[in-house]
């Protein structure tokens, strides 16, 4: 009887996994990958005529779909052609398992055609990168890259597969892989805390980012700016964190110079950070960001993130969801009835200027007829960068799952 080879356990494990799609370009050391793929009518094969076009694919499917997408790259040069993509998917917390062929560990002294050290090449781009070499750790190792993958904060993993410890005989048992509750929530003093930061601030101000989307808590975030009164700046948010049409969201912090960011967040006498890291310019400001003796607050599930390049007075590694639903609670019932008139005027000013840019300003003839025939289920992905205000003025962003931005600073994912 013929015994199962790494690569029908490979598959089987995919399978197992719920995957409906492999993405890739593929060459010679796969061609037993593929052919035991006829086997597995459940998972397709997508083929890009690129590596990086390859990555794009699986990277913006697994935005829409909020679960791990799978990449098959070729050795050495397929995985540098997927390099730029990579960082991107990483910058973006895009949750990746990239699976690269080698010709075999019986060729490593040869220093042969396309030999390299993959796991190097891999690891500044991803979150974690190895390469299996026991033919009997195939499925062990990719459930553990699928785990790292998908537990916030999410990224590309990588794992270089030798075609000879895919072809040898594989025993390993097949079961999906466990997902992990990160839904940790702050203590009650803590949320106290943040909430007197901000109840007793006169310009609250909010920062948001993709984080926010990850855990769903559009909702949460959107009841505590309307409780502070508090404008909502997006950084490192390419994806729905608030309805870009509410009248306290007022778009995004600076693409490229640290200043453009600073002349919005200096105004501010508290700051609460979301689901995001500060700032994602090309040039940011090493310093002079915030005002001084701004209370600064950070809600992330990535603890690496939170004071990384400004100090915090109040740092909670917990999920952005629970957190801003208890925040919200404890604003509920903290607010003084002076704390709350004046989070009211705030909000009516905002309303009333975005009534008047909405009176000033005008998108271009091509975005508003874009517009008129889309429709509400139209799915925009948005790489105009410098000119996104543009198309979002146009095209707001107001249900998650239906706007995306580029992020990372690479192009092609839409």
């Amino acid at each position: 009887m013929k015994k199962r080879t790494g690569c029908m356990a490979l598959l089987e494990q995919l399978a197992a996994e719920g995957t409906r799609y492999l993405f890739g370009n593929p060459g010679t050391v796969e061609e037993g990958f593929l052919d035991a793929m006829r086997d597995v009518p459940s998972l397709q094969y997508i083929l890009g005529l690129h590596e990086s076009v390859a990555v794009a694919m699986a990277d913006g499917h697994a935005r829409a779909t909020r679960r791990p997408a799978f990449v098959q790259l070729h050795s050495s040069v397929g995985l540098g052609n997927g390099i730029g993509m990579l960082y991107q998917a990483k910058r973006g917390n895009s949750p990746l398992v990239v699976l690269s062929g080698e010709a075999g560990l019986a060729y490593d002294a040869m220093d042969a055609q396309m030999a390299c050290d993959l796991v190097s090449m891999a690891r500044p781009v991803t979150k974690w990168a190895t390469r299996v070499v026991d033919p009997g750790s195939v499925l062990r190792v990719l459930r553990r890259a699928i785990k790292m993958a998908s537990t916030p904060p999410m990224g590309p993993v990588f794992v270089a597969l030798p075609m000879d410890v895919l072809d040898a005989p594989n025993d390993e048992s097949v079961f999906p892989t466990p997902r992990l509750d990160t839904r940790s929530a702050p203590e009650p003093e803590a949320v106290k805390a943040l909430a007197h930061l901000l109840a007793e601030a006169e310009q609250p101000l909010l920062i948001v980012g993709d984080g926010v989307a990850a855990s769903g808590a559009q909702e949460e975030l959107t009841r505590v700016a309307e409780l502070l009164g508090a404008e909502v700046w997006g950084a490192n948010s390419s994806e729905v964190n608030m309805d870009a049409a509410h009248p306290l969201f007022r778009g995004l912090l600076g693409h490229m110079f640290g200043k453009d960011s600073a002349a919005v967040v200096s105004r501010a006498d508290a700051v609460l950070i979301a689901g995001t890291y500060v700032f994602p310019e090309v040039f940011p400001a090493l310093s002079g960001v915030f005002r001084p003796g701004a209370r600064v607050a950070h809600v992330d599930l990535d603890a690496y993130e939170i004071a990384k390049n400004f100090p915090v007075e109040l740092g909670l590694v917990a999920d952005p969801k629970r957190t801003l639903a208890a925040l919200a609670e404890a604003l509920s019932w903290m607010m003084t009835p002076a704390l709350r008139a004046a989070a009211e005027q705030r909000l009516r000013s905002a309303r009333e200027q975005r009534e008047q840019e909405q009176t000033r300003a005008s998108s271009p003839l091509f975005l508003r007829e874009l517009a008129k025939r889309v429709g509400d289920e139209a799915i925009v992905f948005d790489e105009a960068i410098t000119l996104s205000p543009e198309v979002t003025r146009a095209l707001p962003g107001r249900r998650p799952g239906h706007y995306f931005q580029t992020r990372g600073g690479s192009l092609g994912v839409g």
